[in-house]
């Protein structure tokens, strides 16, 4: 889990900005969300393959 030390002088809402920036960093709400349901290995491939078609696919278009 990512932390800050909270500067002196500084407001709440900065350093809870760069709180919110570590953590989007650190990808803990892409994990949360990631683990928020139980995903079938079956499905995990089908979304990691039509990932790959996608990223291929957008390859192929920009060249």
């Amino acid at each position: 889990m990512p932390g800050i030390r909270v500067k002196e002088g500084e407001s709440f809402e900065s350093a809870l900005r760069r709180f919110k920036k570590k953590c989007e960093k650190a990808g803990v709400l892409a994990d949360l969300r990631r683990h928020q349901h139980f995903e079938k290995p079956s499905e995990r491939r089908k979304r990691k393959l039509n990932a790959a078609k996608r990223k291929m696919m957008a390859r192929m278009k920009a060249d």
